[in-house]
């Protein structure tokens, strides 16, 4: 009975499992109420008095091998489990590299960020819109040249839906359904029936302002603007505004910068001028407040709107505008460490 008692301790030293179901049965022929254990178990009642010592040494050395073992391979194969559910076999063998942001995401974050300061809060609206929200309540005439086809892309067989041309759709949406004091930025892709070339495309990104309240007037715009303009392009840069014409304000103007390349000395960036146009503003026309629903004899407001992409080009000297929507990795790549 030693004998096949020390046959099975080397026996179960040797056991193996590479499943649950192995490992199950394992225990069953060795553990259970009829395995080998217990059934020498049986027999040992049958020895000698003088050799139940002896053997009764050897069997209790046996049950607690065969067990050891058996909570040994279930440990192991439990390990091993855990490791194979961590491994995402559906991952590409290859190493993957890390993306960066778009430019365009990295500089409209950054205008956001600076008008947040100020108290502006971020509205959206829908790209496709109709002629009231883009056009007729923002004071666009009839005949205004922006309602040709050349201009802005028409939803065929509706006349009067459009892509948007600019996101003061945006404000005018914000406008008919919240009283002042208004302050919000509307950031957004707009579209324009133009040719694609290196200055130009059928669609970009636009950020507008508006702040509508009581007493608001054109010096809070200026003031706005300086800091916007130091905020972005640095503490030494300079604005200038001139006068200029938009349906939705009155009066209007555009603003430029000092040129960053050459601060200001004049540059065949600038033109030679020193000067780098970046923006159109002005103050709230009347018409298109008492459109929205607010009493234009109590509140006054102003706006002002950019192109993305012309301030990315600024920051980044990025000479041809199709770059942005090509995705070329080694163009995005630059930008690897950019915010």
């Amino acid at each position: 009975m030693i004998d096949k008692i020390k046959a099975l301790l080397q026996e179960i030293a040797d056991l193996k499992a590479n499943n649950a179901d192995e490992l199950e049965a394992l225990r069953i022929k060795y553990l259970s109420k009829k395995g080998e254990v217990n059934s020498l178990m049986n027999d040992f009642r049958t020895i000698s008095s003088e050799q139940k010592r002896e053997v009764g040494k050897f069997l209790n050395e046996l049950k607690e091998k065969a067990q050891g073992k058996i909570n040994e391979l279930k440990k192991d194969f439990e390990k091993s489990q855990t490791e194979t559910n961590d491994l995402d076999l559906t991952r590409t063998a290859y190493p993957i590299r890390l993306g960066t942001r778009h430019p365009i995401s990295i500089v409209k974050k950054e205008i956001c960020n600076i008008f947040g300061r100020l108290g502006f809060s971020i509205a959206e609206g829908p790209e496709i819109e109709d002629d009231w929200y883009v056009f007729t309540s923002l004071n666009f005439a009839d005949d205004h040249p922006a309602r040709d086809m050349q201009d802005t892309f028409f939803i065929q067989h509706h006349p009067d839906i459009v892509l948007r041309t600019h996101t003061s759709s945006v404000q005018t949406r914000v406008m008919e359904q919240q009283q002042p004091p208004i302050r919000i930025i509307c950031p957004g892709r707009v579209y324009r029936n133009e040719a694609i070339s290196y200055r130009a495309h059928c669609f970009f990104h636009q950020i507008e302002a508006l702040y509508v309240d009581k007493d608001v007037s054109f010096a809070d715009l200026k003031q706005v603007l300086l800091f916007f303009a130091k905020e972005l392009f640095g503490a030494e840069t300079k604005i200038r505004l001139r006068p200029s014409y938009f349906p939705f304000t009155e009066p209007s103007g555009e603003m430029d910068i000092s040129c960053n390349i050459c601060n200001g000395k004049g540059c065949p960036f600038c033109k030679h001028t020193g000067w780098v146009e970046i923006l159109g503003c002005g103050m709230v026309d009347p018409n298109v407040l008492e459109n929205c629903g607010i009493d234009s004899k109590i509140y006054t407001g102003y706006a002002l709107g950019m192109g993305i992409e012309r301030i990315t080009n600024l920051k980044y000297r990025i000479k041809d505008l199709r770059l942005f929507s090509e995705n070329d990795v080694r163009f995005l790549k630059q930008f690897e460490a950019a915010h």
